[in-house]
C-alpha cells in the first residue's frame, strides 16, 4: 500500500485532517479530537445516523498513526468508505442545498441532546450519495463546554441559509456567489442584497439584518465575546432554541420557480415519437454493451437518458446548467430513484475552476469524475453556438476524457439550430454542418456506429477513442 498522502483540501482544522490511500480514506485526530470523537461514537444519535446512511461509516483502528504511513504529530486514526463521488455546494440545486442544511441541523440538535455539538456548520461537511445527504466530517463534534456559543453559527448562515434565502426571497441563484468565494455570502452583503424591502420575511430581521449589525459591532472591537457570554451565564438551551427556529425556517422556504409549469419543461418534446424511440434504443445498445463504473450525461435535462443507463452503470453524473430542470431532477430521484443517479448544476462550457488555497483546496470538476462513458446528446450545437465553443474544441474536451461517447449532431437544418442561429451574426457559424463535424469526429475517434434519425435532422453517433 501506497502512504497516505494529506487531502489538499483538508487543513482548516488544525485538530483533524484527512489523508488519502489508493481506496482508502483515513482521519488523523489529535488528543483532545480523539476524545471528542470517541464520545461522540459512544453516543446513542451516532450510531442511528450512521444506520441511516445519514454519518458516514466511521472505524477506530488501533495503533498509532504513523504505524500505517500517516505524518504529524496525531493521537488517533478512524477510517471512512470511500465515496464514488464528490461535489460541492455551488454545483447543488436549491432543493439539495436545502436537505444538506436540515441535515446538519439535525445532528447539532441530536448532539446537543447528548452534551456534543458541532464545532463548525460548513456546508462542505456534507456530500452526496445519488440522492441522497451524508455528513462526512466526523471531527467537527465536540464534547459540548457550558457557557460555549454555538460556534459554527456564522458559518451556517453564510454557507447555508443565506444562499437558501437569496434563491428563495429574491430568485437570485446562489451557485454564483458560493464559487466566487468558498467563505460564502457574508451578512454584510447577505443584507444589501436582500435589503429593507424584505426585512419582514422569515428569518430576516434576526439572521440577516442583526447579524450584519452585529458584525459591523465587532469588527474593531476589542471586547472578548465569548468570556462575556460566558460571564452572562450563557446557556445551551439557547442553542437549541436557535437550532429549532433555524430547523423551521429553512423547511418553510421555497423556491417559487422550481413549483411553476416550468416544472414539466422536457426538451423531449422536440421530437417525434419515432426520433424519440430510436435515440433510446441507440444510447441503450451502447450503453448495454458493457458494465460501466461511471457515466457522464452532458446537458441532461430531465434525466431520462440517465435513468435509462442507469441499470448499466454503478454511477451516473447527470448535469446541467439550467438550475431549475435539475432541481426537478433531483426531488425525482428523492422520491422514486434510481439511488445511483447524482445530479448536479454544471456548465460543460464553464465547468466548476479549482478554488481556495491554491487553487486546491476544492478540485476541479474535471479533475473530480473520470468516466468510461458519456451522452452527449442534443447538447453540441448550444456548445458551438449559444456558448461560442468551437465543435472541435468540444470534440477536443471528449477525446481528452479517453472514453466513449454517444453523440447526438443536431444538423444545420434542425429546427433548434435555426432557432439559435435566428439572432447571430451572419457567417460566425458557417463551419456548424454534418460534413464539417463528421471530418472533425473522424480526426479524433473511431466512428462505430452513426445513425441518422427518422426526422432527417439529428445524427447519432457511437465514438471510442482511437
Amino acid at each position: 500500500m501506497t502512504a497516505p498522502t494529506a487531502d489538499a483540501g483538508s487543513f482548516r482544522d488544525p485538530m483533524s485532517r484527512v489523508f488519502l490511500s489508493e481506496d482508502r480514506v483515513l482521519r488523523a485526530l489529535s488528543a483532545d479530537a480523539a476524545a471528542d470523537l470517541r464520545a461522540a461514537m459512544d453516543s446513542r444519535f451516532f450510531a442511528k445516523e450512521v444506520a441511516a446512511h445519514r454519518l458516514i461509516e466511521t472505524t477506530l483502528l488501533d495503533g498509532a498513526p504513523h504505524e500505517l504511513g500517516v505524518t504529524g504529530e496525531w493521537e488517533a486514526l478512524v477510517e471512512h468508505p470511500r465515496l464514488p463521488l464528490w461535489s460541492y455546494p455551488y454545483e447543488w440545486t436549491f432543493s439539495m442545498l436545502q436537505d444538506a442544511a436540515l441535515l446538519q441541523l439535525d445532528l447539532q440538535g441530536e448532539a446537543l441532546a447528548e452534551n456534543l455539538a458541532c464545532k463548525d456548520a460548513t456546508s462542505f461537511n456534507v456530500q452526496f450519495d445519488g440522492s441522497s445527504p451524508i455528513f462526512v466530517d466526523v471531527g467537527s463534534f465536540e464534547r459540548y463546554r457550558d457557557g460555549d456559543p454555538w460556534y459554527g453559527y456564522l458559518q451556517f448562515c453564510q454557507l447555508f441559509l443565506f444562499p437558501l434565502l437569496f434563491q428563495a426571497y429574491a430568485d437570485l441563484p446562489f451557485q454564483s456567489f458560493l464559487r466566487a468565494d468558498i467563505n460564502g455570502i457574508t451578512p454584510e452583503v447577505a443584507n444589501r442584497v436582500l435589503g429593507p424591502l424584505r426585512i419582514w420575511r422569515k428569518g430576516m430581521l434576526v439572521h440577516v439584518a442583526l447579524h450584519a449589525r452585529m458584525q459591523r459591532s465587532f469588527a474593531d472591537s476589542d471586547d472578548d465575546v465569548k468570556s462575556s457570554l460566558k460571564e452572562s451565564g450563557f446557556k445551551k438551551e439557547l442553542i437549541e432554541a436557535n437550532v429549532k427556529n433555524l430547523h423551521k425556517l429553512i423547511a418553510s422556504l421555497q423556491w417559487k420557480q422550481s413549483e411553476s409549469t416550468w416544472s414539466d419543461y422536457s426538451d423531449r418534446a422536440h421530437y417525434t415519437d419515432k426520433d424519440l424511440a430510436q435515440k433510446a434504443e441507440f444510447v441503450k445498445e451502447t450503453a448495454g454493451r458493457k458494465h460501466r463504473r461511471l457515466v457522464w450525461d452532458i446537458g441532461c435535462n430531465d434525466g431520462h437518458f440517465s435513468r435509462l443507463v442507469a441499470g448499466d452503470a454503478d454511477h451516473v453524473v447527470a448535469f446541467d446548467g439550467d438550475h431549475l430542470v435539475v432541481d426537478v431532477l433531483y426531488r425525482s430521484l428523492r422520491q422514486d430513484g434510481p439511488g445511483n443517479i447524482i445530479p448536479l448544476v454544471q456548465d460543460i462550457s464553464q465547468p466548476s475552476p479549482g478554488l481556495g488555497w491554491r487553487g486546491r483546496e476544492r478540485a476541479p470538476f474535471l479533475e473530480r469524475f473520470q468516466p468510461d462513458l458519456v451522452l452527449a446528446l442534443a447538447v453540441i450545437h448550444h456548445i458551438a453556438i449559444t456558448a461560442n465553443v468551437p465543435t472541435a474544441e468540444f470534440l477536443d474536451l471528449l477525446v481528452d476524457l479517453g472514453t466513449s461517447v454517444v453523440l447526438e449532431f443536431p444538423t444545420e437544418d434542425d429546427p433548434m439550430v435555426k432557432r439559435l442561429l435566428r439572432n447571430k451574426r451572419e457567417g460566425v457559424h458557417d463551419d456548424y454542418n454534418l460534413a464539417t463535424i463528421t471530418k472533425q469526429i473522424e480526426d479524433r475517434f473511431a466512428i462505430e456506429r452513426q445513425v441518422t434519425l427518422p426526422s432527417g435532422t439529428r445524427v447519432l453517433f457511437e465514438l471510442n477513442p482511437r
